[in-house]
């Protein structure tokens, strides 16, 4: 009677030899590795930046950010000189002064197309580095990539509102900021956020001053900055910081007085500035800034590196 022949199946398995069960990766089981993701969004990434198309839509973006800084620069200035019936300064009220225009709807979904193409570029860089279509740009630092993830959620959140105008469901951003505001004003860590919240906005702001005062915002241009475009970053990037710190002041007094009619944003700072001494000055003034940064988007939309 012959021997009966051994499992060859299990003597590779025991003895490691290539193909056998031992060395076969079951395909329910296999997970992608961190670097091939990696790999992968870069790829993508850096497939879509290379898109014309896709970096013209996103310059529209800077420029849709200029229509509704100028929009919102006329806000502020008809409250200097007509009073509160000027309307809202802040983004929502330049949406709905746009959609208030004949071919509105269209124009706002122009500027949600836009700037969600901008917000996706944001995202580009924060996967590859700012400026991604520039060959030796280097990696970037960790926290300029969260810059950029952070305003691409900005991009996204003001797209989001124009698309809600364009529909006819757009609100007030003063409204739902008291409304959100008296909501987290009932808990302890609902004051802590508000406060963290105040305190980064005041922290943007002083950045934009910063930028401004320096001419940083130079080295985001494809040209060197002339006499025009020197004066209208300085003086935009400034307005706009103080404006953007006195936001995030109100919403830390307003947090720790129990206020929730303060803290609404850049529309209660504006008009806190009117009820200051030489308030109409101060209007004007503000309104000037903000004007000079919608000019400077739309030098960015002509001449940004991207």
């Amino acid at each position: 009677m012959s021997t009966p022949e051994p499992d060859r199946s299990f003597i590779a398995v025991k003895t490691g030899v290539p193909g056998s069960i031992a060395d076969q990766e079951d395909p329910m089981t296999s997970r992608p590795s961190a670097s091939s993701l990696q790999r992968s969004a870069h790829g993508a990434a850096d497939r879509a930046t290379n898109n014309k198309g896709f970096e013209y839509t996103a310059r529209i973006g800077f420029a849709a950010s200029g229509v509704l800084h100028l929009l919102i620069a006329y806000i502020i200035g008809r409250l200097a000189f007509v009073g509160g019936s000027g309307g809202n300064a802040d983004q929502s009220g330049a949406l709905a002064t746009l959609g208030s225009q004949t071919g509105g709807a269209i124009m706002l979904w122009v500027v949600a197309v836009g700037l969600v193409a901008l917000g996706l570029w944001r995202l580009a860089e924060a996967v590859m580095g700012s400026k991604p279509n520039e060959a030796g740009r280097g990696d970037n630092p960790a926290w300029k990539r969260g810059k950029s993830v952070g305003m691409a959620v900005v991009n996204f959140a003001i797209a989001f509102s124009a698309a809600q105008f364009a529909m006819g469901s757009g609100q007030s951003n003063s409204r739902q900021n008291s409304g959100i505001s008296a909501q987290l004003m009932q808990s302890g860590w609902g004051k802590a956020l508000l406060l963290a919240v105040g305190a980064g906005v005041v922290a943007v702001g002083a950045y934009h001053v910063y930028k401004g005062i320096s001419q940083k915002f130079l080295d985001e241009l494809q040209v060197s900055g002339g006499t025009g475009i020197t004066a209208a970053g300085v003086v935009g990037y400034v307005a706009k910081g103080l404006v953007l710190g006195g936001a995030g002041l109100l919403v830390v007094i307003a947090t720790l007085q129990a206020d929730p009619s303060k803290a609404s944003g850049i529309d209660a700072a504006v008009k806190t500035l009117a009820a200051a001494p030489f308030g109409k000055f101060l209007l004007v003034a503000a309104a000037v800034g903000i004007a000079a940064f919608g000019v400077y988007s739309f030098i960015r939309s002509r001449y940004n590196r991207m």
